[in-house]
């Protein structure tokens, strides 16, 4: 089994194109059989291909919405058995299709596919992939079709990735079988400067660095699962991100130092402006320092995402801030009551992130006080700072949410850099 911090085995034959159709893209019958028509056609030229699906339309919802009504009020075994299901019959419907377009094809599950993954369910990391099953696939002239989104742990328990995990499903395996880079077809025509139902004017971005592409994921990007680009830049595998029915060059991320390097001496300052609605900010008093470090030793094990935080002794005690998922919060406060004994715990849940992501940033203070000067002018309240070199964040009331993006947009000239011509579609980024 080949790790994903190990290397992966040479092999006679060319390395096979991997490319992800996610749920919106396998709704319909129709679009199930266009992906199959395509694939045919790419595998008649000899090309080796490995499609990894995910679940089709809502189907992952239905199925959330099936556990809550008996009752499962958070992720566990049985949740993520359910949840797997969902991925196994689309990669078992397309494999079918493509049959019938005249190509062998054969579906796999994460299990079959030999994915090893770790942590808590709903949030497992891919820490394998044995690329043997596949392999043998591709090897007997077949298209590999693989369910994204699971893998199995030790006990052979199905562990899910989390909202986007087939993106992260298909970046590993492209590395592991050494494949020049991941296509992403999805319902999008490229990576935006920001979400185009908040921003009109929003244009594509033809190229991006990976470092900057991951955290527009971190900061609200939905078009690719950040843990799928830490992969990517960590194995130096390029993404391209594509629209699954239009033709059009898409975005191209890039993760091979020869490629980024020209990207980074020409990139401007800011790239976009990312807006999270699905966060608040969660204050704590803890006893003591100790009790710090365990609540960041929770964070770590239950995958919690805490952005923007401060530390300050009082009293004898720490207050703590940061924002977190709005999904984590009832974690984190029964946690921190529970285990902590938590003097004080307060969450506001009123507030958006508001994120400029580009290059310098840090390096370039006159960038905050540019984003900061702008909203006071516009009578828009920033509570909460924080700055690195990839990103600036601001959190501001979540009712200001669309109006601070689209101000923040204008304000470094975002949209004059449309090579679109037109108006993009209005999906997330």
């Amino acid at each position: 089994m080949a790790r994903l911090n190990g290397g992966y085995a040479e092999s006679p034959h060319a390395a096979p194109v991997v490319q992800k159709y996610g749920g919106s893209s396998l709704t319909t019958l129709d679009q199930v059989r266009s992906v199959a028509e395509r694939t045919a056609v790419r595998h008649r030229t000899g090309t080796r291909v490995v499609l990894v699906v995910s679940a089709r339309g809502n189907s992952t919802d239905d199925l959330l919405a099936l556990a809550r009504e008996v009752g499962a009020a958070t992720p566990g075994r049985e949740v993520d058995q359910l949840l797997g299901t969902g991925e196994s019959a689309s990669s078992a419907l397309l494999a079918l299709a493509v049959q019938s377009a005249g190509v062998p094809a054969l579906s796999l599950t994460g299990e079959q596919t030999g994915i090893l993954a770790s942590g808590a369910h709903g949030r497992g990391t891919i820490v394998a992939v044995d690329t043997e099953p596949i392999t043998r696939v591709l090897d007997s002239g077949a298209v590999a079709v693989v369910a994204g989104f699971q893998g199995v742990n030790e006990r052979r328990d199905i562990i899910t990735l989390g909202r986007g995990g087939s993106d992260t499903t298909a970046v590993a395996i492209a590395a592991e079988l050494g494949a020049d880079h991941c296509e992403i077809h999805t319902d999008v025509q490229g990576v935006y400067t920001a979400d185009p139902r908040l921003v009109p004017e929003a244009s594509r971005i033809p190229r991006i660095d990976v470092d900057v592409m991951a955290e527009m994921s971190l900061a609200g990007a939905k078009v690719l699962h950040s843990r799928a680009v830490e992969l990517a830049a960590a194995h130096a595998v390029d993404i391209h991100v594509l629209h699954n029915q239009r033709p059009g060059p898409g975005t191209f991320v890039a993760a091979r130092n020869d490629t980024r390097r020209d990207m980074l001496e020409s990139s401007g300052l800011v790239t976009s402006v990312m807006a999270d609605r699905q966060v608040a900010r969660i204050d704590l008093r803890l006893a003591d320092k100790d009790a710090t470090a365990q609540l960041f030793d929770f964070f770590a094990r239950k995958s919690v995402l805490a952005d923007m935080t401060t530390l300050h002794d009082v009293d004898g005690g720490v207050h703590v801030s940061a924002t977190v998922g709005s999904a984590d919060v009832e974690a984190v406060r029964s946690y921190a009551q529970s285990s902590l004994d938590a003097a004080r715990v307060e969450v506001g849940d009123d507030i958006a992130k508001i994120s400029l992501v580009g290059q310098a940033l840090l390096s370039s203070p006159e960038c905050a006080a540019r984003a900061l000067r702008r909203l006071r002018r516009s009578g828009i309240s920033a509570n909460a700072v924080s700055t690195s070199q990839l990103r600036i964040s601001i959190t501001v009331p979540a009712a200001e949410a669309t109006r601070a993006t689209r101000l923040l947009h204008r304000e470094f000239e975002l949209d004059s850099r449309n090579t679109d011509h037109g108006s993009p579609s209005p999906v997330p980024v």
